[in-house]
């Protein structure tokens, strides 16, 4: 027994060595595997925010930023690094007074971000184009293009017009977030008191309304009882563009297995989140929550800054992430997620919303150049290229269309 100890240990550090050469080597050729199927699919990611960076004097989408020293996550640069072919950009615009000053205001504000958007992508049209169905995509591809398709975060947009609806639709629109962080005119948020129960009647008239025109709906930040008002309602399958499974991270943004399996018997697919804090529950940290909540309440809950204060507001939110470094899950943790979803689910009704420039990044996929990570870990753990080709887009792309078909039917 001694001998077989000694020459175990004396094979040990060869062992060891050996075993590291032949993971990178595996790592290496997953890699290869995964730039193969991206070359072959059409991948998409279904929100980020980096339209509130592209309002800011000084960004330029076309070339290559650092995410560790200007905390961007997405240009068109890395889009391609990343092998990420498509994108939706969030015209966000936060929950402010419901009144008619104030609905006019904001919906001058989401046209500023739609003209904002359609300038800087015109200014480089040799690397991307604006697409408004799957078939751009396709063809955008084709000619080595990125896509930006684009959704309204945030039914606030449309104040209580249901006209602007078709007004963001022909803009370019194809999803609208039902509501964020409050309660809007449409609905209630996940993050707010109860006030209309799940839907109201005006938030009925504008589920029916995306239905005829052809607009995803979309239930990230809406409550459970908003969630199961449009499942009731909704003539089209519906989309979560940015969130996670509550079975494995509870947070009331998240989807419990209940809603998983009555989103798929809709037909509709959950974008899988990489915001750290909605993948993992963070551990406790009462001076970082503290030091948050008190910059929030010293901007009146981010409600109606101007740009100058806004920009101040970030600054501020960065340098707490400088006293209080956040600690972030990994692309690990994200595929966890996805498993759980699958499980649930089924392979059908899953895919991938980073919501990057908006909280979103983990280790392993900080930001969009990154993306191939979770592509890598996906084969590691045994999905096929179909599997992944379903997940990085086919599923959503698919609701697209029968979102799309069933707006036919509806004006048929």
């Amino acid at each position: 027994m001694k001998r077989l100890l000694l020459f175990l240990l004396c094979l040990s550090p060869w062992f060891t060595v050996s075993m590291a050469t032949a993971g990178k080597a595996d790592d290496a050729a997953l890699m290869r595997k995964a730039e193969r199927i991206h070359r072959q699919i059409i991948s998409v990611d279904s929100h980020n925010d980096t339209p509130l960076r592209m309002m800011q004097g000084g960004f330029d989408i076309g070339v290559r930023h650092d995410p560790r020293k200007e905390r961007s996550k997405v240009d068109l640069v890395r889009m391609k690094e990343g092998r990420l072919d498509a994108a939706f950009f969030a015209v966000f615009v936060s929950q402010g007074k419901r009144d008619p000053a104030s609905n006019a205001k904001v919906t001058a504000e989401t046209n500023m971000i739609f003209d904002s958007l359609y300038a800087a992508i015109a200014r480089h049209s040799d690397m991307a184009g604006i697409a408004t169905s799957p078939a751009d995509a396709t063809q955008l591809k084709k000619e080595g293009k990125r896509s930006v398709f684009i959704g309204i975060e945030n039914g606030y947009a449309i104040g209580h017009d249901l006209s602007l609806i078709r007004t963001f639709y022909q803009r370019g629109a194809r999803y609208i977030t039902l509501c964020h962080s409050k309660n809007n005119d449409i609905c209630d948020s996940a993050n707010d008191t109860i006030e209309h129960d799940g839907l109201s009647e005006f938030g009925k008239d504008v589920v029916r309304e995306m239905n005829r025109l052809g607009l995803m709906v979309d239930v990230s930040h809406a409550s459970d009882q908003t969630f199961y008002d449009v499942l009731a309602l909704s003539k089209a399958p519906v989309i979560a563009s940015h969130s996670c499974a509550r079975a494995l991270c509870h947070n009331p943004r998240n989807l419990d297995d209940t809603m998983l399996k009555a989103l798929a018997a809709h037909g509709g697919v959950i974008q899988m989140c990489i915001l750290s804090d909605y993948v993992k529950t963070p551990d406790p940290n009462p001076r970082r929550d503290s030091a948050r909540l008190a910059l929030r309440e010293k901007y009146h809950g981010y409600e109606g800054l101007s740009d100058e204060m806004l920009r101040q507001a970030r600054k501020e939110w960065y340098d707490l992430d400088q006293l209080f470094p956040p600690v972030l899950t990994d692309v690990s943790a994200v595929v966890d997620h996805i498993d759980h979803i699958v499980k649930v689910a089924g392979i059908d009704h899953v895919g991938i919303g980073t919501d990057f420039d908006g909280g979103g990044g983990v280790n392993g996929c900080y930001d969009v150049s990154e993306m191939k990570n979770i592509t890598v870990e996906l084969l590691r753990r045994g999905y096929s290229a179909n599997d992944i080709r379903k997940i990085w887009g086919g599923n959503l792309l698919r609701v697209m269309k029968e979102v799309e078909r069933a707006a036919q039917q509806f004006n048929g």
